[in-house]
C-alpha cells in the first residue's frame, strides 16, 4: 500500500478527533491548576490508574516503539532481554522497591521536582541545582529522539516534509504542556497510554496473521538469518533469533556489547533515576495507590516494548517474501552514495543503484529503493527484482531485509535510517484501518512522552535553577509556574533543533541510552543513597554526581566511537582515529554505564564515609523517627 494513500477523510477527521480529546483534557488538567503543586505534582491526588499509565505512557515512547523497534529490525529477537530488564527494573525494583519511598519521604519534603527532591534530602541549593542543570542540559537529547520518531511516521503516513511534521508535532504537545501543566499531561497520559496498548495488541495479531502464525513467523525469521548484511555479521550478528556472539577481544564481538551495554544495561539500569518518572511517586496520596499500579504497570511494559521488539524482527520476513513495490519509475541513481553502517564511528559509505518510485501517483518520488550494490558492495546489497509491467509501471521485489528500504536523502548522500523500518512496515503490510490506529498510537506514544520531557525541562529551569539562583529561594515559589512554563518553550526548542539535525542511523535508540544512561551515572548513587542510608552524606551527593556525569562525558567525548567521531575531537588529537581506544577492540563500543556508574557508586561511598554524617533531626524529617 503506497504511503500516501493511506491518508484519506476518515484519517484526518478521526485525527482531529484525537487531539480534540487530547486539548479538552488538557484544558481540564489547566481548569484544576490552582497551585504550584498542582501545576508540578499533580496535587499529590493522581488516581492509581492515571498514575500507572502515566508512568507508562512516558517510559514507552516513540524511542521504543519506533527507535528500538528499528534497532530489532537490524539486530534481532535479543532486544527481548531489554523487555525483562523494562519489567524487572522499571516496574518491581522502581515501584514497589522505590516508589514508596520517593512518595514518602517527598511529602515530607514538600518536593515537587527530581531536584528538589535531592536538594532537601541533603539540605543542599548546589545540589538541586546541579541535577536541574543536568536535566535542562541534557533533556532536550532524550525529547529530540522522541520527536525524530513521532515525525518520521507523520512524514511516513501523511507525506509530508520531515521539517513541517516536526513542526506540527512540537506544537500540539507544547500547547497542553504549557497549560495544563502536570495535572494535563497525565490526564492526557492516561487516554494515550489506553491507545497504546490497543493499538500494539492489535499490530502483534496482525503481523502473525499475515506472516502465517506465531510458528512459521518465527520459523521463517530462524531459516533467512544468511540475509544479515554482512557489516554486522563481521561484528557477530548471528541471524534475527540468535544471541550475537559473545566475547572479548575481537571486533566480532563488537554487537554483543553494544546490545549488551549501551541498550539493555544503559536503558534497563538508566530507568531507576529517570526525573519524569520518579516525580510520579510523588503524585499518588498513599501506598495503596501507589500498589494498586504495579500490576497495570507490568502488564503495560510486557505489552508496548515486547511487542515493538518482536514486530521489529519479524518485519524482515514480511519484507523479503511478501513485498512488491509499484509505481512509476521517476528516476535512477546509477552510482548513490549510501551510508550503510559505521566502522569505529567512521561513516561506510556504499556505492548503490537507486529507483526512485512514486508510489502515490502524484508524480513525485516518494520511495527509494536500491536495486543492488556496486562493486565490492554488492554482497552487502542483494539485486533486487525488477519487472516492467504493461501499463509503464515498475514492479521491484527488494531481496534483503527492511533495512534496505529505509532510504533518506542526507545532503548529496543517501542514508540507511533504521528509524524509518516500523512506520515503512506498518505502511506497507498493515490494512488502511490499521495505518489509522497505528498513526494514533504513534501520536499517543510521542505525545505522552513529550509531555513529561517538556515538563521535566520547564520545572528544572524554574524551579530547580532559576528559583534557587535568586535571593530567598523559596520565597519565589508564586513566580514559578511562569518561569516553568518559559523553560518549556526553551526546552522544544532545543528538541526540535536536534531532531531536525540528528536524523538518521539509528539516533532515536543511541540518544535514549546515552541519556538514560547518563542519568543512572550521575543520579542514582545520589537518589539510592538517600532514600534508604541515613549515612549518605551532601558531600558524597554532590561528588558522585560530578564524577558520574564527567565520566559519562569523558567517555563519550574520547572512547565511544560513534559519539567521538561524531564530535571530532578525537580525530584531531590522534590524526584520523574515532576514539582514543581504537587500537583495542570492543572498547570503542562499550557504553559509559559501565565505568561512570560504577565510580561514582565508589565515590558515594568513600565520601559519605569521610564526611560528617546529617544531624539526626533533619534525617527523622526525612526517614521519619527510628523505633
Amino acid at each position: 500500500m503506497p504511503v500516501a494513500q493511506a491518508v484519506g477523510i476518515p484519517e484526518i477527521l478521526v485525527t482531529l478527533l484525537y487531539l480534540l480529546v487530547v486539548g479538552y483534557l488538557g484544558w481540564l488538567g489547566y481548569r484544576g491548576t490552582k497551585t504550584a503543586a498542582d501545576y508540578m505534582v499533580a496535587g499529590r491526588k493522581a488516581h492509581p490508574f492515571v498514575m500507572a499509565m502515566s508512568y507508562g505512557a512516558t517510559f514507552i515512547s516513540t524511542s521504543a516503539i519506533v527507535g528500538f523497534g528499528g534497532v530489532a529490525g537490524m539486530f534481532g529477537m535479543s532486544l527481548m532481554w531489554l523487555v525483562f530488564l523494562n519489567i524487572f527494573m522499571g516496574v518491581f525494583i522502581a515501584f514497589v522497591v522505590f516508589g514508596e519511598r520517593t512518595r514518602r519521604m517527598g511529602h515530607r519534603l514538600e518536593a515537587h521536582t527530581f531536584p528538589e527532591l535531592l536538594g532537601r534530602r541533603f539540605q543542599s541549593r548546589a545540589v538541586q541545582i546541579l541535577s536541574g542543570l543536568v536535566i535542562f542540559l541534557f533533556v532536550p537529547l532524550y525529547a529530540g529522539a522522541v520527536l525524530i520518531g513521532g515525525s518520521e511516521f507523520l512524514h511516513t503516513q501523511f507525506n509530508l516534509d520531515y521539517g513541517a511534521s516536526l513542526l506540527i508535532l512540537s506544537v500540539i504537545v507544547a500547547a497542553y504542556v504549557i497549560a495544563g501543566g502536570l495535572k494535563g499531561v497525565m490526564y492526557t497520559d492516561a487516554l494515550q497510554g489506553t491507545i497504546m496498548v490497543v493499538g500494539m495488541i492489535v499490530l502483534l495479531v496482525a503481523t502473525y496473521v499475515i506472516l502465517g502464525g506465531v510458528e512459521k513467523g518465527h520459523g521463517d525469521l530462524k531459516a533467512m538469518g544468511d540475509q544479515a548484511f554482512v557489516g554486522f555479521k563481521m561484528i557477530g550478528q548471528r541471524g534475527w533469533t540468535a544471541w550475537p556472539e559473545a566475547g572479548w577481544g575481537d571486533r566480532k564481538y563488537d554487537l554483543w556489547w553494544i546490545v549488551g551495554s549501551t541498550l539493555l544495561l544503559g536503558v534497563g539500569i538508566g530507568v531507576l533515576a529517570q526525573p519524569q518518572l520518579v516525580v510520579r511517586f510523588m503524585t499518588v496520596k498513599s501506598k495503596r495507590e501507589l500498589n494498586r499500579a504495579v500490576i497495570l504497570g507490568g502488564i503495560f511494559m510486557l505489552v508496548m516494548p515486547g511487542v515493538a521488539y518482536t514486530v521489529g524482527a519479524l518485519s524482515n520476513v514480511y519484507f523479503f517474501q511478501h513485498e512488491e513495490v509499484r509505481g512509476r519509475l521517476v528516476s535512477v541513481s546509477e552510482d548513490a552514495a549510501v551510508i550503510t553502517k559505521k566502522e569505529r564511528g567512521v561513516e561506510k559509505v556504499s556505492h548503490c543503484r537507486l529507483l526512485h518510485i512514486d508510489t502515490s501517483r502524484d508524480g513525485k518520488a516518494d520511495t527509494h529503493l536500491i536495486e543492488y550494490g556496486l562493486g565490492n558492495d554488492a554482497a552487502i546489497m542483494p539485486r533486487a527484482e525488477v519487472a516492467s509491467l504493461p501499463d509503464g509501471d515498475v514492479s521491484v521485489r527488494p531481496r534483503a531485509t527492511g533495512f534496505t528500504r529505509a532510504v533518506v536523502q542526507a545532503g548529496d548522500r543517501w542514508m540507511l535510517n533504521s528509524d524509518s523500518i516500523i512506520p515503512i512496515y506498518v505502511s506497507r503490510a498493515m490494512p488502511k484501518w490499521f495505518g489509522l490506529l497505528f498513526l494514533l498510537t504513534l501520536l499517543a506514544a510521542a505525545m505522552s512522552t513529550l509531555s513529561s520531557q517538556f515538563h521535566t525541562l520547564g520545572t528544572s529551569l524554574g524551579r530547580d535553577v532559576w528559583q534557587q539562583l535568586l535571593p530567598g529561594g523559596g520565597d519565589q515559589a508564586a513566580r514559578t509556574v511562569p518561569v516553568v512554563r518559559i523553560g518549556i518553550i526553551v526546552g522544544i526548542v532545543l528538541a526540535a533543533i536536534v531532531a531536525y539535525f540528528a536524523r538518521g542511523g539509528y539516533i532515536v535508540a543511541r540518544a535514549t541510552s546515552i541519556f538514560f544512561g547518563l542519568c543512572a551515572s550521575a543520579f542514582l548513587p545520589a537518589f539510592v543513597g538517600g532514600l534508604f542510608f541515613r549515612r549518605m552524606t551532601r558531600p558524597a551527593a554532590i561528588a558522585s554526581m560530578i564524577v558520574g556525569f564527567a565520566a559519562t562525558a569523558l567517555w563519550l567525548l574520547l572512547v565511544k566511537a560513534q559519539e567521538a567521531a561524531a564530535i571530532g575531537l578525537v580525530f584531531k588529537l590522534t590524526g584520523g582515529k574515532a576514539s582514543i581506544l581504537a587500537d583495542f577492540p570492543n572498547w570503542p563500543v562499550v557504553d559509559p554505564i559501565l565505568v561512570a556508574l560504577p565510580l561514582s557508586i565508589l565515590t558515594a561511598v568513600v565520601v559519605s564515609l569521610m564526611t560528617r554524617p546529617p544531624d539526626n533531626e533533619h534525617l527523622d524529617r526525612c526517614f521519619g523517627p527510628r523505633p
